[in-house]
């Protein structure tokens, strides 16, 4: 299947009919390093991943919590940039053409390099969506245009403050799906009531038909699940790369882990149990 076919819309679609909510897995690009970083994109999906959303680093994610802020620090500092992350997706194709990758991010990375080049780049490698969690609506045209243009979704973010009098300026425009970020906070800290959840994709699907992926505060298998029960996709990203910071503490001058790439891919496979359960 081609980028331009639409592989969120048939991942979704696929999803739909299995009667199962997704699991969506968040690591940054290049953490702890490039070798065990692209080791883990490339299994994350056998491991139960059935999208892989990509942290593109920044020096200063102002929507992460303390994990994530590190995960990005700890990419740079071992060389991580734009070209290699876009490099590992093109690297990742060539073994899978089906599982979705999502770039999620801040739009300075994206601007420093080029709106018009880094969507083309980004599209020839294989990227499907784009998170951009700094522009709001009335301000993303310029890049969510040569985006779509190039044939990569726009993921929208809507947050527990986001009324009915915000909703629909937050979904025109939206492609590939949804992502509520189910807590008024940073990634990686509190965890929101299921009801409340449950709620809120009740009402953003009064003004959107696109599927609704949770995130923020999921740690757990069981959050997980019970995410899964009421939206179409649960998130799951500081509770993964803090496995990765709590085995990278042991790397040394290592730039192979064994070890911490089996301690990933299970906590990955035992939250893809969880989701892929929840509704039986």
């Amino acid at each position: 299947m081609s980028r331009r076919e639409g592989r969120l819309k048939a991942r979704f679609e696929n999803l739909a009919a299995e009667g199962r909510a997704g699991l969506v897995t968040f690591i940054t690009a290049g953490d702890p390093n490039r070798d065990i970083s692209s080791a883990i994109i490339k299994d994350l999906p056998d491991a139960g991943a059935d999208i892989i959303e990509l942290g593109m680093p920044f020096t200063d994610p102002m929507a992460d919590g303390p994990a994530i802020q590190a995960s990005s620090l700890r990419a740079l500092e071992a060389g991580q940039n734009m070209n290699v992350t876009l490099e590992m997706v093109r690297s990742f194709r060539e073994n899978d053409d089906d599982t979705p990758i999502v770039l999620m991010g801040y739009y300075n990375p994206i601007y420093i390099y080029g709106v018009d080049r880094f969507t083309e780049d980004a599209a020839n490698a294989g990227v499907d969506g784009l998170i951009i969690v700094d522009v709001p609506p009335e301000e993303d045209a310029e890049l969510r245009d040569p985006a779509n243009k190039a044939g990569i979704d726009f993921v929208r973010l809507t947050t527990p403050t986001s009324d009915e009098k915000r909703l629909p300026a937050l979904m025109g425009g939206a492609s590939g799906f949804i992502y509520y970020v189910s807590i008024a906070g940073i990634t990686g800290t509190k965890s929101a009531a299921t009801t409340s959840v449950a709620d809120a994709v009740a009402r953003i699907r009064k003004f959107s038909d696109l599927p609704i992926a949770v995130g923020f505060g999921i740690k757990t298998p069981e959050q997980a699940a019970e995410i899964a029960r009421v939206a179409d996709a649960a998130v799951v990203g500081s509770a993964i790369v803090q496995v990765i910071a709590d085995n990278a503490e042991k790397l040394g001058d290592s730039q192979d882990s064994p070890d911490l790439l089996d301690s990933v891919l299970g906590f990955v496979s035992e939250l893809a149990q969880g989701v892929r359960t929840a509704r039986s």
